[in-house]
C-alpha cells in the first residue's frame, strides 16, 4: 500500500506565528497562559502543556494578574486587552495578521455603514474566537450569518457590508452574496468584501484534487476546528472513503479493506508531526513497509 502525507496540509502561517511566540516566551521559564486554546487541536496543545502552557478563561483572568497571557492566532476584543492591562497582566499578542486586518476592516465598516444607516454582516460560526473578536471591535450589533436560513436576521430595505470569518469556505461566501444581492431592495447597496484567508481557502481546490487521487483519505484535525469541518466536506466530496480523525487511536483496519494507496491530510490547525504519526499507525495496521 502507497502512503502520501499531503505536503502543503498543517499549520498555517497564523498558526505557525502564535506556536513559536509561545514556545519563546516558554524557553524563558516560567508560566504562559494561553485565552482559550492556542490552536483547535487536542493533541498540539498537550505537546505545549508539557512545556508550560496553561489554558485559561476570560472568567480566571483575574487569578493570573502579573502573569504572562498570549492571545491565540484568533485575536480577541479590545476589552480583553483593557482588561489585563488593568490586572497588570503582560500580553503576548499572537492575533494573526490576516485576522488583525478583518478587524480593522470591520471596525471601518460600521464607521462606513452608520451614518447610513446600514448593516454589517459577517459569514461565521457563532461563538467561534474569531468571530467574538470581530463582533466586539464595536458597540454597534453585526449581524452574524452561518448559511441561507440565516438570511432572515437581514434587513434588505437597508444597505449591507458583507465580510467573512477568514476560514470560511469561498464558494458558501459568494453564494450568500449573491442571494443578498438578489434580495435587496437596491442590490447597488450590498457591499461584498471578501475577506477570507487565501491561505486557507486555496486549500479546498488543491484538497479535491488530492483526496481523488486515493481510495482512502484520512484528514487529521481536532474536533473543535472550524476549519477542519469546512476542509474535511471538501475531501469527502471528492473521495466519499474520507474519514476524520483526531488521532492515530482512532484508525480502524476496515476502513483500508482493498485499498491500494492512502492519501493524509488535514487542517491549519493539524500539525505535520501528528499526521506522521497517523501515517505510521496506518503502516503498522496494514503491513505496510
Amino acid at each position: 500500500m502507497r502512503i502520501e502525507i499531503d505536503d502543503k496540509s498543517g499549520f498555517c502561517f497564523g498558526v505557525v506565528r502564535a506556536i513559536t511566540q509561545a514556545e519563546e516566551a516558554l524557553a524563558e521559564g516560567g508560566t504562559v497562559h494561553s485565552l482559550g486554546d492556542i490552536v483547535h487541536n487536542r493533541i498540539e496543545v498537550q505537546r505545549l502543556e508539557r512545556l508550560g502552557l496553561r489554558t485559561v478563561t476570560h472568567a480566571e483572568m483575574p487569578a493570573i494578574a502579573g502573569g504572562r497571557l498570549l492571545i491565540r492566532a484568533h485575536g480577541e476584543p479590545p476589552t480583553t486587552y483593557e482588561e489585563a492591562r488593568k490586572l497588570g497582566i503582560r500580553v503576548i499578542d499572537a492575533t494573526c495578521p490576516v485576522v488583525a486586518r478583518l478587524q480593522r476592516r470591520v471596525m471601518q465598516a460600521h464607521e462606513e455603514m452608520r451614518p447610513l444607516g446600514g448593516q454589517v454582516v459577517i459569514l461565521g460560526k457563532r461563538g467561534h474566537a474569531e468571530v467574538v473578536g470581530l463582533t466586539g471591535q464595536v458597540n454597534d450589533p453585526t449581524i452574524v450569518i452561518e448559511s441561507t436560513e440565516d438570511l432572515r436576521l437581514i434587513d434588505f430595505a437597508r444597505p449591507i457590508h458583507f465580510l467573512s470569518q477568514t476560514t470560511q469556505s469561498i464558494a458558501l461566501f459568494e453564494e450568500l452574496g449573491n442571494e443578498m444581492k438578489r434580495r435587496a431592495a437596491d442590490p447597488g447597496l450590498v457591499r461584498i468584501d471578501d475577506t477570507i484567508c487565501r491561505q486557507v481557502a486555496n486549500r479546498e481546490q488543491y484538497l479535491t484534487e488530492f483526496a481523488a487521487r486515493f481510495d482512502v483519505v484520512i484528514f487529521v484535525c481536532g474536533r473543535k476546528s472550524s476549519n477542519g469541518k469546512v476542509l474535511s466536506e471538501v475531501c469527502r466530496r471528492a473521495n466519499p472513503r474520507t474519514r476524520v480523525v483526531e488521532e492515530a487511536d482512532e484508525l480502524e483496519p476496515g476502513w483500508f479493506e482493498g485499498a491500494a494507496n492512502v492519501g493524509i491530510c488535514g487542517a491549519t490547525s493539524t500539525p505535520k508531526w501528528l499526521m506522521q504519526q497517523v501515517a505510521e499507525a496506518v503502516r503498522q495496521m496494514t503491513g505496510t513497509a
